[in-house]
């Protein structure tokens, strides 16, 4: 075990030398802190070289007392060397409290950082498409690696399953936006454009959008989930082990599912946000469903409803490809599964109404209004 940690205050050469000895571990120091630390002598020189062991606490001591004595270090073997390396490594002055910038400064720089982190979203979400698109070009040059069950599945979650809660929620929205509308026109006399409104902007735009926020909300945010809780129990470390795609065997079934769903339950949307303001119309207006539905069909194009087709499954690739991505970046502990999931939805619903102001503006350049 060695012996106890000594010290001698010699002079050799005309250099005042403290030459040390015994183990100088833990175990072995003893009241020897105390000792060196009430020295008070001149020194130029340490002498390790009679020094049977030394450990972190006994490196640090002797770095410090070199440092507050100006003293060189001397006779250390190459592993006590490289340990009083690592010490005088680790010695930096730690501030316990940041330093306090002005508000300007610290505005600037949280923009700043918001800027590059949505930068490298961004990057990393091109990046997962592309592996999406990649495993959807394997699994149609090898069909039978295809999950059908896996999809049909997911067809259930994303679309059978949320029938009821999205046609309530379309149907209150054309039930508010007939009476809102109502109001408004009621003022020139002209409650009959009501129909005009609600069948133009459920078709054309409320029906999808609303649609791709509740998926979003609903589906987007338990992809993210599910797949960031068999991140987090290393299940799909488990699946690259035995050799299966995690991206055609978790992503690939989940956006096939947003992807085919979205324009059919954007139309379903449409229809009882359509049915919601045609009751509206029937009971506040005086206005029958017959003479309801002939003045639809005069005053709605079917380019309307072309528009709201063109774009849910756009909108339904957005949603599933951002909450499989955000449960992809899941580690370490269970708190950021609630963190990407929170971050599935956000980025979802903000990217769902980006696109859709960008193809409102592109129909419109088409002469589509």
């Amino acid at each position: 075990m060695g012996a106890m940690a000594e010290f001698s205050h010699e002079n050799v050469g005309g250099a005042d030398t403290l030459r040390f000895s015994g183990s100088l571990s833990l175990a072995k120091l003893g009241d020897f802190p105390n000792r060196l630390r009430n020295f008070d002598g001149a020194v130029d020189r340490l002498d390790l070289s009679r020094v049977e062991r030394i450990d972190t606490v006994g490196a640090w001591l002797i770095y410090r007392f070199a440092e507050e004595h100006g003293a060189r270090i001397e006779g250390l073997s190459r592993d006590a060397a490289h340990l009083l390396d690592q010490v005088s490594a680790a010695d930096q002055q730690v501030a316990m409290r940041p330093d306090s910038a002005g508000p300007l400064v610290r505005v600037i720089g949280e923009i700043g950082e918001a800027t590059i982190m949505t930068f490298k979203t961004m990057y990393g979400l091109l990046g997962f498409f592309g592996a999406t698109c990649i495993a959807f070009f394997n699994v149609i040059t090898h069909p039978k690696r295809f999950r059908f069950n896996a999809t049909v599945h997911r067809f259930e979650v994303v679309g059978v399953s949320a029938l009821g809660i999205i046609g309530l929620m379309s149907f209150l929205i054309g039930l508010v936006i007939a009476q809102q509308g109502a109001v408004q026109l009621r003022q020139f006399g002209a409650e009959v454009f009501t129909i005009n409104l609600v069948g133009r902007i459920t078709l054309r735009e409320l029906g999808v959008l609303m649609t791709a926020i509740m998926v979003a909300g609903r589906s987007g945010s338990a992809f993210a989930a599910q797949i960031g809780t068999m991140k987090l129990t290393e299940e799909i470390d488990a699946m690259r082990t035995i050799g299966v795609s995690p991206m055609e065997a978790l992503v690939l079934p989940r956006v096939l599912a947003a992807v085919l769903m979205m324009p059919l339950l954007g139309f379903y949307a449409s229809v009882f946000a359509i049915v919601g303001g045609g009751l509206f119309c029937w009971i506040s207006l005086g206005i029958p469903p017959v003479t309801f539905i002939q003045r639809l069909r005069e005053v709605v194009p079917i380019t309307d409803l072309y528009i709201g087709l063109v774009k849910a499954p756009v909108f339904g690739a957005i949603i599933a490809i951002a909450g499989c991505f955000q449960g992809m970046l899941v580690e370490s502990d269970a708190e950021q599964v609630g963190k990407r999931t929170t971050s599935a939805v956000v980025q979802a619903i903000f990217l769902v109404i980006v696109l859709d102001a960008f193809f409102a503006v592109f129909f419109t350049w088409l002469g589509w209004v």
